[in-house]
């Protein structure tokens, strides 16, 4: 088992940060539009609430990244996520936890842990791609609160 512990702060209140989180169905609200290196497609839904899948179609992958809600919590604003189906870069098990907190005065913090397994002799193109995923989620949300607070 290999584990990614990450965390940004960002300039926007904790809230803010939930409600775009939180809406586990529309990714594209906050993901970032002008990086070339993961643009969504689409994104197809199957289900609602705690079980939802999301399968993103990204631009120039031949399969979805399908990622299944497993948990959320508005009181502590924590959700756990895993990747589900056919993973990307020789994943075979893949489940994070995104805990959001308050830093006060307009700040907030999300701390992102992620643990996963890979095929032999893949970890660490597994752990490069997900520390970008993981680079591409945090300016991605960075950019929409900043968007939603001007």
């Amino acid at each position: 088992m290999h584990y990614i512990k990450i965390s940004h702060d960002f300039d926007a209140p904790a809230e803010l940060v939930w409600d775009m989180l939180r809406d586990f169905a529309h990714i594209e609200r906050w993901w970032p539009t002008h990086d070339p290196a993961v643009q969504i497609d689409h994104v197809d839904l199957v289900g609602e609430g705690i079980g939802q899948i999301r399968h993103i179609y990204n631009v120039g992958y031949p399969d979805p990244v399908s990622e299944r809600l497993d948990f959320q919590d508005p009181a502590t604003m924590t959700y756990k996520l895993s990747i589900v189906g056919r993973p990307p870069v020789g994943i075979t098990h893949y489940q994070a936890t995104g805990r959001i907190e308050s830093l006060g005065e307009g700040r907030s913090r999300l701390s992102y842990s992620s643990e996963f397994t890979t095929e032999s002799g893949k970890p660490d193109e597994a752990d490069a791609w997900l520390r970008m995923a993981y680079a591409l989620m945090f300016r991605g949300v960075a950019d929409a609160a900043a968007r939603a607070t001007a």
